[in-house]
């Protein structure tokens, strides 16, 4: 039941007519231009810091599981509030979608401030837990105090875009993140190194252009939200009920937050590894995976897309087009992942020559490529996997997927192996967890969506 005509007649819902693969293509090449513009955020932050030296590479080195694991915090919010309100469009219920995308907004700020004052007052510990050396403790500090207190800025942006995924709007979310990833780019040369006569803020510079980026994100989020088919308009909220719009949001939000950030939280374990190994192996660590968040964005851009097209439909019934939705993203993770590998491995030192001259982080960020590139592919399964399971309200799955992922596999992998392979044991690791990734969201998938719903 795939045809224009037969389709549920709820206009607002425009995934669930027309061409599947179309749809794909239509929502994934903007979230790729828009995720690309986000990851670039931390490429270019870590060139201008690079120019401070080893010291500074290797705190921001530190920083980015951390900074990656809040993020994804918010992501899970963002994607409760995408699943709730792309179902809630193809149930055709303008009222509960109308409800649901408004909570969904105060509730993505909230969540950003009580985040953002935790992390401010537990930095020293949170640092001293992942083997941070003392000489670099005040580097981190310099940067980590204006970023938690600007935090909550990035969960408003991912509030407003939640409403606008779950609507299929991939263009406007991608302005958006365009907008803000553009404000950084000109800054961070400004206030990392200076520039004009400005002798520039250091770290900390790289710190305060993000914020002001976020600032400008917020402020295109809000225009593009107001001209949406589902405005914001707070005062919609006054004299109704809050209990469904938060239970409905908090059982995806809730376990898809802590899906994300296993990832980064088994990251931050794994850095910690690292540093036993030295400085270098920790800035060659953390250089190449800003490297490796960019070569995969298609595939992060596709998980995020992925779930308003699958939960339109599946709020509409529509299961034939959510599972062919699901096997035309897993057969484009495969052929991008593998690609995209053969690249990295080939030009790893090419690389890191962008990063560094130090030839022992050259040779790191190197070691690096060559063994974890190789498990892309899986990785694209897994979070793809993540967002079809959001979409159809089965994140307790999704959660269960990622916890093994890291805990059963990454983490053990690493401890077993370090004694006798050194660094080489942690980039063993990571490739052995999104291989098991990758295959259990196949499994998954193939169970929620081919097993469990109608035919």
């Amino acid at each position: 039941m795939s045809d224009d005509d037969t389709a549920p007649d709820n206009s607002s819902a425009k995934l669930v007519r027309g061409s599947i693969t179309g749809h794909l293509i239509s929502q994934t090449l903007p979230a790729i231009v828009g995720v690309a513009a986000i990851m670039s955020i931390g490429l270019v932050d870590a060139y201008f810091i690079g120019q401070l030296g080893s010291d500074a590479l290797a705190a921001i080195s530190f920083i980015f599981p951390i900074s990656v694991a809040l993020s994804s915090l918010g992501v899970g919010v963002m994607v409760g509030i995408n699943s709730v309100v792309a179902r809630a469009l193809g149930e055709g219920d303008d009222e509960k979608v109308a409800r649901r995308a408004n909570f969904g907004i105060v509730f993505a700020v909230g969540c950003g401030i009580v985040m953002g004052l935790t992390l401010y007052a537990l930095l020293d510990p949170l640092f001293s837990l992942m083997n941070a050396p003392e000489n670099l403790l005040p580097l981190i500090r310099l940067y980590m105090e204006p970023y938690a207190l600007g935090f909550p800025l990035i969960l408003a942006i991912m509030g407003l875009n939640g409403v606008l995924r779950g609507q299929g709007e991939a263009r406007k979310t991608s302005t958006v993140s365009i907008s803000y990833a553009a404000a950084n780019w000109v800054l961070d040369p400004i206030l990392i190194t200076g520039a004009f006569g400005f002798e520039g803020f250091g770290i900390s510079g790289a710190a305060y252009a993000t914020i002001i980026g976020w600032m400008v994100g917020v402020a295109v989020a809000l225009v593009l939200v107001r001209s949406a088919a589902i405005p914001m308009d707070l005062g919609s909220l006054r004299g109704s009920s809050l209990v469904d719009p938060a239970k409905a949001i908090m059982s995806v939000g809730l376990p898809a937050a802590m899906s994300n950030a296993i990832n980064p939280i088994g990251l931050s374990i794994l850095t910690a590894l690292v540093a036993l190994e030295g400085e270098a192996a920790v800035a060659g660590f953390g250089a190449a995976g800003r490297l490796q968040s960019f070569a995969t964005v298609p595939l992060l851009a596709l998980s995020g897309s992925i779930g308003a097209i699958v939960g339109q439909n599946w709020g509409a019934k529509e299961y034939g087009r959510a599972r062919e939705a699901a096997l035309y993203a897993g057969a484009f993770c495969i052929v991008w992942g593998l690609g995209i590998a053969v690249a990295m491995v080939a030009g790893g030192e090419w690389f890191a020559d962008l990063f560094t001259e130090d030839p022992d982080v050259v040779d790191e960020f190197a070691l690096y490529l060559q063994i974890a590139a190789w498990g892309y592919a899986g990785f694209g399964l897994l979070i793809v996997a993540n967002g079809i399971l959001n979409a159809v309200d089965n994140a307790r799955y999704a959660l269960g997927q990622s916890v093994l992922r890291v805990f059963l596999v990454m983490l053990p992998v690493a401890f077993l192996l370090q004694g006798n392979w050194g660094s080489e044991a942690i980039y063993t690791a990571e490739l052995a967890a999104n291989l098991f990734g990758g295959l259990t969201g196949v499994v998954l998938i193939y169970v929620i969506l081919h097993r469990r719903a109608p035919q």
